[in-house]
């Protein structure tokens, strides 16, 4: 399962979000605070306070930029 650590309204979890369903990608979202100073989950897993993050379980994976993140769905799922 793969977790999706977004924001309502972000383009770049939208683009995350296009792929995963794309390539029929399982995925759970979690909302996130608007403020970052208020994102202290996406702290706790990432490190960091952008998103989006994804956290792919099976694989041990913890990553954020989009672009990252969607070269590494690319290599992984499809």
């Amino acid at each position: 399962m793969v977790t999706l650590y977004r924001l309502e309204g972000c383009p770049y979890c939208e683009v995350v979000v296009d792929r995963l369903e794309e390539l029929d990608v399982d995925y759970e979202s979690v909302w996130v605070e608007g403020l970052h100073s208020k994102r202290n989950e996406v702290r706790r897993v990432s490190g960091q306070r952008q998103v989006p993050v994804v956290v792919d379980e099976e694989y041990g994976v913890t990553m954020a930029e989009s672009e990252r993140i969607l070269d590494y769905l690319e290599s992984t799922y499809a």
